[in-house]
């Protein structure tokens, strides 16, 4: 089983863990050439995304479930976050959907069910990373030591799906990588300069580990670097879960408090925006019900209506959880696993919830 092991244990070091089998993806500017006719013969244009978009995430190794066309209907959430994309083999610059080279970028891969999600007024939001590629080389930017190269994976998921975001996950290793962390954000400008001369709207989101007191040094490096790389960030996703402090944690609270300590770091950061702007850079992805540490860690239906309130009153530009296929009731009284939240709910509980913070 691949998920999302946000270890504040090894936050403690660095990092924290949102993590699953990473996954990655194809960068064959031809195919992606090929795939956008394809799509766009069938009348699908670039979307961009909603001012507040509700967009959780969807393993795409675990279709058991069902495929994400079907589970984006059936759980009313119209924007997902793909989880993940990554390279099969650390040195290589070919991404593929889970390292999978059976699932290159292309529209044999996911393609019909994106554009499905797309027809019924949504998207998908591709996302590179996660703590299994973090920590074994195959994160696109620590594998690839091209830049143009890199851009060019990032331009073929814009023309084969038809994406306007494109999130990057960067935990563990990847977030002490220094040549990974300028690669990827020297790729991001050159992707934003190309998506402008093109004619396409393209955004770029950090999901990066927290504390309850906001972003670890490694992760405001991060984007210092974006900011002297030119790379315009539109969303900084906070993991706020898997904090493993070993005591009883109050969720909403550390939500909250993350976020704030975040929000005083963009000011640094960024000084010449407004209070409302930086609000708005900000994401939060929860877990569900209880996260991988246990019960002390457990995040409830009162706890999610608590952190959409929230997110409504500050104006977030993002809100998410991890993940689709975990929003059920089927194993109460566990830790949770990949498929069910541990607790007692009616399926699809935190989706219906959160699909309210979307306008």
């Amino acid at each position: 089983m691949r998920r999302h092991r946000a270890v504040l244990a090894v936050l403690a070091v660095a990092t924290s863990t949102f993590a699953i089998a990473a996954t990655a993806a194809s960068a064959s500017a031809t195919t992606g050439a090929v795939a956008h006719r394809g799509l766009a013969h069938r009348g699908l244009a670039h979307r961009g995304l909603p001012h507040q978009v509700f967009a959780p995430y969807f393993e795409t190794y675990d279709t058991t479930d069902g495929g994400l066309a079907a589970l984006s209907q059936a759980s009313g959430a119209k924007f997902l976050s793909l989880a993940f994309l990554q390279t099969a083999q650390a040195g290589s610059c070919t991404a593929y959907w889970d390292g999978n080279t059976a699932t290159p970028i292309a529209a044999s891969s996911f393609g019909s069910d994106i554009a499905a999600i797309q027809r019924a007024g949504g998207n998908v939001i591709p996302s590179f990373g996660g703590f299994t590629a973090d920590t074994t080389g195959t994160e696109l930017a620590d594998s690839c030591t091209d830049v143009h190269a890199i851009a060019a994976v990032f331009e073929s998921l814009i023309t084969t799906y038809h994406v306007s975001r494109i999130d990057l996950d960067i935990e563990a290793t990847s977030l002490s990588n220094t040549d990974g962390i300028n690669r990827r954000n020297e790729a991001i400008a050159e992707t934003e300069r190309w998506a402008r001369a093109h004619g396409h709207r393209v955004q770029f989101a950090y999901t990066l580990p927290t504390f309850p007191t906001g972003l670890t040094s490694d992760g405001v490096a991060v984007l210092q670097n974006a900011i002297a790389d030119h790379a315009r960030i539109a969303v900084v996703n906070l993991l706020t879960f898997d904090y493993f402090f070993g005591t009883q944690q109050d969720m909403v609270a550390d939500t909250e408090t993350a976020a704030e300590g975040l929000f005083s770091q963009l000011q640094s950061l960024y000084p010449s925006s407004s209070a409302a702007h930086l609000w708005h850079m900000i994401g939060v992805t929860e877990m569900p019900g209880i996260d991988d540490f246990g019960a002390a860690e457990t995040l409830s239906e009162a706890d999610a209506s608590a952190v959409l309130t929230w997110a409504r009153q500050h104006r977030l530009g993002f809100l998410s959880f991890w993940a689709l296929q975990r929003d059920n009731g089927n194993c109460p009284g566990t830790k949770g696993a990949g498929n069910c939240s541990g607790l007692d709910q009616q399926t699809w509980f935190f989706s219906h919830l959160f699909e309210r913070f979307t306008r």
